[in-house]
């Protein structure tokens, strides 16, 4: 009959909370039972909920209670004090550390422990992913603070923020510049839901023109920013490219709010980032070896899609504005094919030729 895995051969308890590291015998087998060790993170942790449940703790009950030495502790409330504002202090009178000023029935919160150690560098990757993507610079001065409180809460770590910041790399294609400025007053103005008096530079038609808008929301898309807003030139919404913005201030005006219902209705029924009501339906087929990368893409939210008998990919979905699509279409060569409309085959037939002629 087999013994029971918590008994020793003596058929002592095996209690592995006794001591960090104790050996013990188990089925005839010695084997040495080490308890994992504690994170300085999950320490700071216990030292704030110690001394927060107790009011009171003597410096001997840390000691042995987090299984660390004396030097160990001292260091980890110099970092308490220092690093995280904690106003613990050492009462000569109650013989133990406490917190200097503790709330009646209030919870002290310390800056940054209410993340676990998995949350922190969760939290490193995202704010690193977020930075990545803004290749403009718009948002990166704003987020730079949060990067030193990153770097404190993991600062005593074996893998430190900045290590993690190494092992993961964006690249952002095709992304414009833009004017930190105009960015700045869009953000607070969306915000504080004020208009905006724009300058807008439009690429299609090599134009400047002013307008007051009402903005809805940011959208950061293929690289680049844009702002959904409602314009009071054109009375209708509008999608700005924020690098085209060339100036912009605050006018002291309440927003024209627009429900998220319409707002999805109208810039999402198209595609891409161009808006508007769609007007024509697109049919592409995809080759067998084009399929196995388009397959797993979402060109359009209300897409619909198929594979026919020989492994070919079938998509289609409703547009109203063509050059972005035409754009997507053409870069995947001869890998594609528009079935319909008849007008955007004859658009490609024509880019291709124009392609041709130069080479």
């Amino acid at each position: 009959m087999a013994k029971n895995p918590s008994l020793d051969s003596t058929g002592s308890k095996f209690d592995p909370d006794h001591k960090s590291t104790k050996e013990y015998s188990t089925l005839g087998e010695s084997f040495v039972w080490v308890a994992p060790k504690m994170s300085s993170l999950e320490r700071l942790h216990r030292i704030k909920y110690m001394i927060q449940s107790r009011g009171c703790v003597p410096l001997q009950d840390f000691l042995e209670q987090l299984e660390i030495s004396q030097a160990t502790f001292k260091r980890d409330l110099e970092y308490l004090r220092n690093r995280l504002n904690a106003d613990i202090k050492y009462d000569r009178f109650m013989g133990g550390y406490c917190f200097d000023k503790p709330k009646q029935d209030k919870k002290v919160e310390l800056p940054g422990l209410w993340f676990t150690e998995k949350e922190a560098t969760a939290l490193v990757l995202m704010q690193h992913l977020l930075s990545q993507m803004d290749k403009g610079s718009l948002i990166g001065p704003h987020i730079a603070p949060l990067t030193s409180i990153i770097d404190g809460i993991l600062g005593q770590e074996e893998t430190p923020a900045k290590e993690l910041r190494k092992r993961l790399k964006v690249f952002g294609a095709s992304a414009r510049k833009t004017a930190i400025e105009s960015f700045e007053e869009i953000g607070g103005a969306l915000l504080k839901r004020h208009r905006l008096q724009i300058s807008h530079y439009s690429r299609s038609n090599d134009t400047l023109t002013d307008r007051e808008i009402s903005p809805q929301r940011l959208i950061f898309y293929k690289g680049n920013w844009y702002l959904d807003a409602y314009c009071h030139l054109r009375n209708d919404l509008r999608s700005f490219s924020v690098d085209g913005i060339r100036s912009a201030s605050v006018v002291f005006k309440k927003c024209n709010e627009i429900s998220d219902k319409q707002l999805n209705e109208y810039f999402s029924e198209s595609y891409g980032i161009f808006s508007g009501k769609a007007t024509q339906h697109v049919k592409l087929k995809f080759t067998a070896e084009r399929a196995r990368w388009v397959s797993a893409e979402e060109w359009h939210p209300n897409q619909v899609s198929s594979f026919d008998s020989e492994g070919n990919y079938h998509l289609e979905f409703d547009y109203s504005h063509d050059p972005e699509l035409i754009m997507d279409i053409l870069k995947h060569g001869s890998g594609v094919e528009v079935l319909s409309p008849a007008s955007l085959k004859t658009k490609i037939k024509n880019e291709i030729s124009k392609m041709l002629k130069k080479y």
